[in-house]
């Protein structure tokens, strides 16, 4: 993957992880166009970076996501590095009567549903470049699961799944297929979130991701320092640990 002189679309790019990643790739050189459900926070990063570019986007909506399509084909047909990573998180108790099923389906709607929505709408368009590059961004979560958010959890897990899937399926074409994975990091994704300080700060975060990929082009996986104890818990044997220290409160 190169770093700089690329058309790079973020779904989700109007804050957190989202906005960090458009901000850093636009740094480097590169066209970004950002997209989200909230016109007047994209318009915000756009204002505070002349010259990146927005579109609203519900990627929960199947018919708008297939007339975006489209209509991005026309007016970037350069595009060559899609980053799904637009997400909600939401705490569930699953003891609660009657259960929240609106939850659980809007999550693995907009999480898992929505990615592969954008990556089938956008494939065509990246397939046919000379290189380009989809990343997409899960969670430590999918390898270890917080029992507070369990859909999420879900939901990420399945994004890892597809991720894999993704990448054996496109091996022979131009296109890369590449899985961010976050740890805790301080974003409005949940409530508390922003200020905690047991996360990563979003700075830290993005600043370390986007030199995992400098150093190595050609990576896969996009693990933080502070993630690989979550991303390789099954692999070192100490899942069980983690998922007690991740579930009892971080202690």
């Amino acid at each position: 993957m190169n770093m700089s002189e690329n058309t790079v679309l973020i779904t989700g790019g109007g804050s957190g992880i989202g906005r960090g990643l458009a901000e850093a790739f636009y740094r480097l050189g590169n066209q970004v166009i950002i997209a989200g459900r909230r016109q007047v926070v994209l318009d915000q990063v756009a204002a505070a970076n002349p010259g990146m570019r927005t579109i609203q986007l519900d990627i929960d909506n199947p018919d708008a996501v297939k007339e975006f399509g489209k209509k991005f084909a026309v007016e970037f047909p350069g595009l060559n590095v899609l980053i799904n990573n637009a997400g909600i998180q939401r705490v569930e108790n699953l003891l609660a009567q009657p259960p929240d099923l609106e939850t659980i389906q809007a999550t693995f709607t907009t999480n898992l549903l929505g990615p592969i929505r954008v990556t089938a709408a956008l494939l065509p368009l990246l397939i046919r470049q000379e290189q380009s590059t989809i990343i997409n961004v899960t969670s430590g979560l999918a390898f270890v699961p917080g029992s507070a958010v369990p859909s999420y959890c879900a939901s990420k897990a399945a994004m890892h799944s597809y991720t894999l899937s993704l990448r054996q399926q496109l091996r022979n074409t131009t296109t890369a297929v590449i899985e961010l994975i976050p740890p805790y990091v301080q974003t409005d994704l949940g409530p508390s979130h922003g200020n905690d300080p047991r996360a990563m700060k979003l700075s830290d975060f993005v600043d370390e991701a986007m030199m995992i990929i400098l150093k190595d082009p050609t990576t896969t996986e996009i693990v933080v320092e502070r993630c690989r104890h979550l991303r390789f818990a099954a692999e070192t044997g100490t899942f069980d640990a983690t998922f007690k220290w991740l579930n009892n409160g971080m202690a």
